[in-house]
């Protein structure tokens, strides 16, 4: 792709998320939602093939759903109302509409049908921006409205997009497929606290973030997206082989790594707010998520694929290209967990 489009594009996306972010007009925040959903559809498409043309469309079809129901709750709300302020929804039946189109566009359950298939279709870094940067604009927007949503529909459903993230990601052998239910999963996890404490949703987006910025940069590095081609990394770039299941590990949420602080503070606020059967159906769940990432690290580094090389290690390395902040994005997804005191006092 032409840098000049790249820079474009990439522009439009970033600005289209920014009068979401800004905006307390319910039109300019369909605006920018538009912005956003135009603007990405030429990203996932960068590399083109039938399979990203499939994705494309279906990300598009999704999406387009999404903008309808949103514009058809924020007419409801403007004619109940008389208001287009964000903060303002007097009808149920809008703050329903309004709720089924920001999860439809997190790809929450049972709307997350889109998620993994997308994300398999399109390249690597393509994949990272969908499950990271357009995340922050639904998210933004129910930061906002937490106070005037349907609590028992957006818990059913965290709860429902918890469990679903840990079965989908069982049998999966396609390492973007993976993060995509991995991302299914913590969208649960940040959508069940927001109710109670929104500032932990936003701790636990960030930590989100790094953490799937950090896999897809290794991913991209060893140019791995199956299991097999990730167990084969060992030989070339043992080091890389580890970094990549170590942040796996902590995207499971498995104690002492990084993935494990957000869960820990939620649990913890919930508990507070005299929750018990909650946050304890959410940890069991969360289980099934830490399986199936303990499953890949043994099949990858703890087994030894069958090989004709009598040499088990590459004597003559490839060149690979350099990613930026590789490093310090690494540490904070695996060595932050000190920090939890802190963290939980500014909370």
């Amino acid at each position: 792709m032409n840098p000049m489009i790249l820079s474009i594009i990439l522009f439009t996306i970033m600005t289209g998320t920014m009068i979401v972010l800004m905006s307390s007009h319910w039109f300019m925040i369909w605006i920018g939602f538009e912005m956003n959903m135009l603007a990405i559809i030429p990203m996932l498409m960068k590399k083109y093939s039938p399979r990203s043309m499939e994705a494309s469309t279906k990300y598009f079809m999704t999406q387009a759903t999404a903008s309808m129901i949103l514009m058809l709750a924020i007419i409801m709300n403007l004619m109940y109302s008389g208001q287009w302020t964000i903060t303002n929804i007097t009808n149920p039946t809008a703050s329903i509409l309004m709720t089924m189109a920001l999860v439809m566009k997190l790809g929450l359950s049972p709307f997350h049908f889109w998620v993994p298939e997308v994300t398999q279709g399109v390249s690597l870094t393509s994949g990272m921006i969908l499950l990271t940067w357009q995340k922050i604009a639904p998210l933004s927007v129910l930061y906002q409205i937490f106070s005037s949503i349907n609590l028992d529909m957006l818990l059913s459903m965290s709860l429902l997009s918890i469990m679903v993230g840990g079965w989908g990601g069982l049998n999966q052998t396609q390492l973007r497929k993976i993060m995509a239910y991995s991302s299914i999963a913590h969208m649960g996890w940040m959508t069940a606290i927001m109710i109670y404490e929104p500032t932990i949703m936003l701790l636990n987006l960030a930590v989100y973030i790094t953490m799937t910025i950090s896999t897809f940069m290794l991913f991209m590095h060893s140019s791995s997206t199956t299991t097999l081609s990730l167990s084969h990394t060992w030989n070339k770039t043992p080091l890389i082989a580890t970094l990549i299941l170590t942040i796996m590990l902590s995207l499971g949420g498995l104690p002492p790594l990084t993935g494990f602080l957000p869960k820990w503070i939620i649990i913890q606020e919930l508990t507070k707010n005299n929750s018990i059967i909650l946050p304890t159906t959410m940890a069991i769940l969360s289980l099934l998520n830490l399986f199936f990432y303990m499953r890949l690290t043994y099949s990858t580094s703890l087994t030894m694929f069958p090989t004709t090389n009598s040499n088990k290690m590459k004597w003559q390395f490839e060149n690979t290209k350099q990613i930026p902040l590789m490093a310090p994005l690494i540490t904070i997804s695996t060595l932050t967990l000190p920090l939890a005191p802190l963290l939980i006092t500014l909370n």
